[in-house]
């Protein structure tokens, strides 16, 4: 007797399809028609249309936090913002993505990536397009922390579906995502203004990147269409094909990535709220200061290219990790003693010590062997690691104001900065939290 077939998941729709029989050997039964040969079918390891539509997301996944930052004083003026609320507002992105990013891996579970992604690029659409459209404080709030709910849940997907779909090119394709994240970075932030005054408005200036998300909802439709359809066809999968739950949080591999993530997400979002004010207390008109600030994103770029490749052909990290850390202690320091006469070299090399952000999202698909490994992993240490990035910009400005300089802020993120190589010492050496368990 021919045992059941086994099932085996398709990495692209989510679902299970048959796979070939446990006896390759068992013949037909006497007297029965030859069985049809068939091809044994491949898991679907890349594809245009995914690449495509994962670039499209990550170019969205931070032009509606920058722009807002570029126009928040027009928007304040607009909307009659008080200040408590203008501070919420600059801290929602941090509360959206650790809050509603630890609910990744439970829609995974219950729905296909593809049709999670539609949703998520379309509520940041609408969430868009209803923030410009308002004359209340309270719904501005609101449909904002609509747009973040998409790209809270976009950013655990990214890594998940590198490995799902081009599980041998994680370096290169996390650093394509990457590159493209930080580009919509720095046209948002630069391109926000101009255009608001070109239209009149602030609205103009936010609402445009409306657009920009719904052109990335388009790849994903024909592939959520595919998951459905695949899903009504497929054969159910037997228990023993499940694979068991990856709990990060019980781990100290999920720890140590939530701290490394945490602690060089802090150091950013404190470096892009507060350097421009540095460089004005070192004596550069505002403009300049702005252009130094931006010049460090900009900069970001390539390596944000380059160091998910690089770090994809390294055994460990240390070496990564260890320069990283080099290059943002001599930039901090440069800031503290000499921020006037050597400005552009401490802007570089910021720049270089900020690639510890594309390094910590290729360790987390190369800290995992399976698609619900990553995407487990991504979800803690994201999450968990965006609480602890909140409280940069608020430390950073609270022991600004109650020193009146900068010796004490760029103390404290020498301390953070310590705590991260830490961490990253002991992500380093390859293993897989699915080995934790």
């Amino acid at each position: 007797m021919t045992p059941p077939p086994t099932a085996i998941a398709d990495p692209v729709t989510g679902t299970d399809r048959p796979g070939p029989a446990a006896d390759a050997t068992s013949g037909p039964a006497p007297g029965a028609a030859p069985a049809p040969v068939r091809r044994e079918q491949r898991p679907v390891t890349g594809g245009l249309l995914v690449l495509v539509g994962m670039l499209l997301v990550a170019v969205n996944l931070r032009a509606a936090v920058t722009s807002l930052g570029a126009l928040l004083d027009e928007v304040r003026t607009g909307l009659g913002l008080s200040g408590a609320t203008a501070g919420f507002v600059t801290t929602l992105p941090t509360i959206a993505f650790a809050g509603l990013g630890a609910l990744t891996p439970w829609l995974v579970r219950r729905f296909a990536p593809a049709r999670v992604l539609v949703v998520a690029m379309a509520s940041l659409a609408v969430g868009q397009v209803l923030r410009v459209v308002t004359d209340s404080a309270l719904v501005f709030v609101v449909t904002s922390a609509l747009a973040l709910a998409g790209i809270a849940v976009a950013n655990i997907l990214l890594p998940m579906l590198v490995k799902q779909h081009f599980p041998h090119r994680t370096g290169l394709v996390t650093g394509a995502y990457t590159m493209a994240l930080t580009a919509g970075t720095t046209v948002a932030a630069a391109s926000a203004v101009p255009v608001a005054h070109a239209f009149g408005s602030w609205r103009a200036g936010l609402g445009v990147w409306a657009g920009l998300a719904a052109v990335a909802v388009l790849p994903w439709v024909p592939l959520a269409l595919r998951a459905r359809a695949a899903r009504r066809a497929g054969t159910p999968a037997v228990a023993a094909a499940a694979p068991a739950r990856v709990r990060p949080a019980r781990t100290r591999l999920g720890w140590a990535m939530a701290v490394y993530f945490g602690a060089q997400s802090l150091s950013g979002y404190a470096i892009m709220g507060w350097l421009a004010q540095l460089f004005r207390d070192a004596d550069f008109a505002p403009e300049a200061a702005g252009l130094l600030l931006a010049g460090v994103t900009a900069l970001g770029v390539p390596v944000a290219l380059l160091m998910p490749a690089l770090a994809g052909r390294l055994r460990t990290l240390r070496p990564l990790v260890l320069g990283l850390t080099g290059f943002s202690t001599a930039a901090y320091l440069g800031l503290a003693f000499a921020p006037h006469d050597a400005a552009l070299l401490w802007v570089a090399l910021l720049a270089l010590g900020q690639g510890a952000f594309p390094l910590i999202l290729t360790t987390i698909g190369l800290r995992a062997r399976t698609a619900e490994g990553t995407v487990a992993l991504s979800a803690f240490a994201q999450s968990t690691g965006y609480v602890i990035a909140a409280l940069g910009p608020l430390l950073v400005g609270i022991l600004y104001e109650a020193t009146g300089g900068w010796t004490a802020p760029i103390g404290f993120l020498l301390a953070a900065l310590a705590v991260q190589t830490v961490a990253g010492l002991a992500i380093a050496r390859p293993r897989f939290i699915e080995d934790e368990r």
